[in-house]
């Protein structure tokens, strides 16, 4: 059962913002010993692990997905699998698109010409857990914006891969499908090994222990971010209580960390949530979801809508849904992951098929960051050009700034260039 709080319990309130953040010290201590043993012995060490963890033969299956097991799997995804992926692929395709920077150039003074240029990653891993569920949807969420940002090789990995999330990617054309999983993928892709490639960044969601590996081998391999147990925060003043509480629960059946949180100025509204909660979770039976709730979510009772935005910038939620009458806080926001406006919006169509990203920051991080996007893929290059007049007008600029800081070879620099004008024939 949901726990009802008012938002001037702030003994409660700071429990509550406690609660999700969980620290990653003693997972980190677990998988460091690995990430080395993995940086040693390559395979070997993969091979070992994957036998310890997965309770994978590496040397019976082989290191990646054969092509008949792909077409197989296409013979045990259910009915209409396949056109759903595609509906939800092309979505996600239009959002990347539109996400993509834009190459750029532009005068600053006369002959001073600065602009950007992009340019792709060269190879990227994506993660997909091998849970309790099938996650598709991380395939599509994950390696589609990186194909959209010109990636020229994108991997997925995955322990024990679904046949679901085979034939996902599949129809995205990937080649290549890992059984790795755990921090000793993140370690093989960040490294390489005799048959894993090293990558530029890796990204996808995982346990602790990979959210661990991913922080230990950051400032080695790009990542995207380290990411914890999945949250929503839904906001209401009135509205359908089936529904609010039945994207409560959709939430919580995550994993039983899962953050629920419906706040609202409504003590009535909060009743009704919570009863409908607990009806949800009996009729569908959720023991999952009935810890999540029990141990991590809450109601809370605020003074206002207003006041409600407040904590939602505090929170800093992975997920933010306003349901009508509360759209109009959109405004107040400050930092959420992703946000869902109005009744019919809920989480778990941005989860799958409306187009935007579903891999977001959580723990808030979101003070920081948004999801997951086509801009995690490229990078921003700057470039200038100036001619011997732009040069000119800078010089001053240049040698007072460098002899400030005591640098008498940048200074040189510029000077040395105007030493002898009449042997400067270049473009003026």
């Amino acid at each position: 059962m949901l726990n009802i709080i008012r938002s001037s319990d702030k003994n409660s309130i700071d429990k509550l913002l406690g609660a999700r953040t969980s620290t990653l010290a003693e997972a980190e201590a677990v998988v460091r010993p690995i990430i080395e043993n993995v940086r040693r012995r390559g395979d070997a060490a993969l091979r070992q692990y994957a036998k310890r963890f997965d309770k994978l033969d590496l040397r019976v299956t082989g290191l990646t997905v054969r092509r008949e097991e792909i077409r197989n799997a296409y013979r045990l995804v259910p009915p209409g699998f396949v056109p759903a992926v595609r509906v939800a692929a092309a979505n996600i395709r239009k959002a990347a698109r539109r996400q993509l920077p834009r190459a750029w150039s532009s005068p600053t003074r006369p002959g001073v010409n600065v602009g950007q240029i992009l340019r792709p990653l060269e190879r990227v891993a994506c993660y997909v857990p091998g849970g309790r569920f099938p996650l598709p949807s991380t395939v599509l969420m994950s390696v589609i914006p990186a194909q959209e940002a010109g990636v020229n090789e994108v991997v997925v990995t995955s322990p024990r891969s679904a046949p679901a999330v085979l034939v996902a990617a599949d129809l995205l054309g990937i080649k290549k499908i890992y059984r790795l999983g755990g921090s000793h993928a993140v370690a093989a892709f960040a490294y390489g090994t005799e048959s894993v490639p090293r990558v530029d960044k890796i990204v996808g969601p995982g346990n602790r222990y990979v959210a661990a590996a991913k922080k230990v081998v950051a400032g080695d391999c790009g990542i995207d971010f380290i990411a914890g147990p999945s949250e929503l925060v839904l906001v209401a003043a009135r509205g359908n209580a089936e529904w609010i509480a039945a994207d409560l629960v959709a939430q919580a059946e995550h994993d039983p960390d899962a953050v629920a949180i419906f706040i609202t100025p409504s003590m009535r509204l909060a009743l009704q949530v919570r009863a409908a909660s607990d009806g949800i979770v009996a009729r569908l039976k959720l023991p999952v979801a009935r810890q999540s709730l029990t141990g991590r979510g809450a109601i809370i009772v605020s003074r206002s809508l207003r006041e409600a935005a407040e904590l939602v910038n505090r929170l800093a939620p992975e997920h933010l849904t306003l349901f009508d009458g509360a759209t109009s806080l959109l405004h107040h926001v400050q930092s959420a992951g992703s946000i869902f406006l109005g009744a019919y919006s809920p989480v778990a169509a941005g989860d799958y098929a409306s187009g935007t990203n579903h891999i977001l920051p959580t723990g808030g991080a979101a003070r920081v960051r948004g999801g997951l996007s086509a801009v995690d893929f490229v990078k921003s290059i700057s470039v200038q050009r100036l001619t011997s007049r732009g040069l000119a007008g800078l010089k001053k600029s240049i040698v007072t700034l460098a002899n400030t800081e005591g640098l008498k070879a940048h200074a040189y620099s510029a000077v040395t260039r105007f030493a002898d004008e009449n042997s400067d024939k270049g473009p003026r």
